[in-house]
């Protein structure tokens, strides 16, 4: 896909799902309308790769890990101008694979167990407010947000229902849970 200028009209999932892939920049869809930013920097994707070598091998048999994919967040309708986000690392049911590879489509929010995103300068706000919303919104159990600054941090939330998302706190160092799985991240040697 070549760099696209706004669409005349605001997209549904399937729409933008058409759209193909774009190596250049990274499109969501935020109400129907395209949301650009451009690719990740280096120490981001460095960042998300030592995110994924840490976390995949920690996963039970029925979860897979999954970077930088879309996800259609299931806010509307199929034919409602849509929400479709790409985590820079995303935690699903095993399972999810098996129907977008059977049926096509996107992965869904109801395959998310884990939502990631990385900060990047000019999406602070996107991922602490906008797309935290629009996560618990979708149902997405859990979402973690990781800081590169020095030191890398990483601040965790769960859904608690009607609440959204309750704040699990904000951790270095080494990080360990339970939930949604056990899992030990080493925050350090993402820098």
């Amino acid at each position: 896909m070549t760099a696209l200028p706004q669409p005349p009209h605001l997209l549904t999932v399937a729409e933008f799902a058409a759209l193909g892939e774009d190596e250049t920049v990274r499109y969501e869809l935020q109400e129907g309308v395209l949301v650009m930013s451009p690719s990740p920097a280096p120490d981001h994707n460095i960042a998300s790769g030592e995110l994924f070598f840490q976390v995949r091998p920690q996963l039970p048999p029925d979860l897979r890990a999954i970077q930088d994919t879309d996800i259609d967040l299931e806010l509307v309708p199929a034919d409602d101008p849509g929400f479709a986000r790409r985590p820079d690392l995303a935690v699903i049911r095993g399972s999810a694979l098996d129907r977008v590879r059977n049926q096509g489509g996107l992965l869904c929010a109801a395959d998310v167990v884990l939502a990631v995103e990385i900060v990047s300068p000019g999406s602070k706000r996107m991922d602490y407010v906008i797309k935290r919303g629009e996560y618990a919104d979708a149902g997405i159990p859990h979402y973690w947000i990781i800081d590169l600054g020095e030191p890398a941090s990483l601040a965790t939330f769960h859904l608690a229902d009607e609440f959204g998302y309750l704040e699990g706190g904000e951790h270095s160092g080494t990080f360990r849970a339970v939930e949604p799985f056990e899992i030990t991240i080493d925050l350090d040697a993402l820098n």
